[in-house]
Formats: C-alpha cells, sequence, structure tokens
C-alpha cells in the first residue's frame, strides 16, 4: 500500500489566487512573517484562510458585515487543521452571488509590515 501524495500547497494558493483572493503576510516587528492571509469578498460574504504552517490552517465564511475579517466574531463556516484537510473544504463551499449586504473594502498598510482590512460601508 502505498501513501497519497503530499498536499501541495503551492498549487493550493494559486487555485486561490485564480477565484480572485488577495494575500498579504502579516510581520512582527522585525519584519519576520507572522503567516500568509488570504481574503476574498464576494456576493454577500467574505472567505478568509490563514496559513500559519502546513499543519496549522484556519479558514472562514464571514458575513459581508463583518468588520474584523482577521478576528470575526461571527462567521457562517470555519475550519482548522492541517493544508491538506482546509484548502479542500474551503475550495468545495459554494459562490455567494446574493447582492443583499455586498462585501467590499481593502486593506489597508500599517507599521511594521502589518496591514488592516478595512470594510467598505
Amino acid at each position: 500500500m502505498t501513501d497519497p501524495a503530499p498536499f501541495d500547497v503551492e498549487a493550493g494558493l494559486r487555485e486561490l489566487i485564480s477565484r480572485g483572493y488577495q494575500f498579504v503576510h502579516p510581520a512582527d516587528e522585525h519584519g519576520e512573517v507572522l503567516a500568509v492571509v488570504g481574503v476574498r469578498a464576494h456576493g454577500s460574504v467574505v472567505d478568509v484562510i490563514r496559513l500559519n504552517a502546513e499543519d496549522d490552517v484556519v479558514a472562514a465564511r464571514l458575513p459581508g458585515t463583518e468588520e474584523q475579517v482577521l478576528t470575526p466574531r461571527t462567521w457562517l463556516w470555519r475550519s482548522s487543521g492541517t493544508a491538506a484537510e482546509v484548502f479542500p473544504e474551503l475550495l468545495a463551499l459554494p459562490e455567494d452571488d446574493t447582492a443583499d449586504a455586498p462585501s467590499g473594502g481593502c486593506w489597508v498598510p500599517g507599521r511594521g509590515g502589518r496591514a488592516k482590512w478595512l470594510a467598505a460601508s
């Protein structure tokens, strides 16, 4: 019996980029990257994925009205685990094409290489 091929994180990231995810790399005060964070606002939701390491990934779908996408108080779906577990779940989420509560915003650069998501109202 052979082991399955390891999950290709780079291919997963390319797939997220092709779906419209934008990425930031929060850093500490010394410029060390703390994580890779991808965000995609579409329809009335915002999808977020945070890779701390290949075995420490968190993803969530948030309502478009959630102001804190990196530390949300409300989520519609979330998952955590390894990249091999979380990426397929995130990629399998249905599109959200409703325009009831349009989501949007932008990343604003901050001190020390950090960035903050500002939701558009």
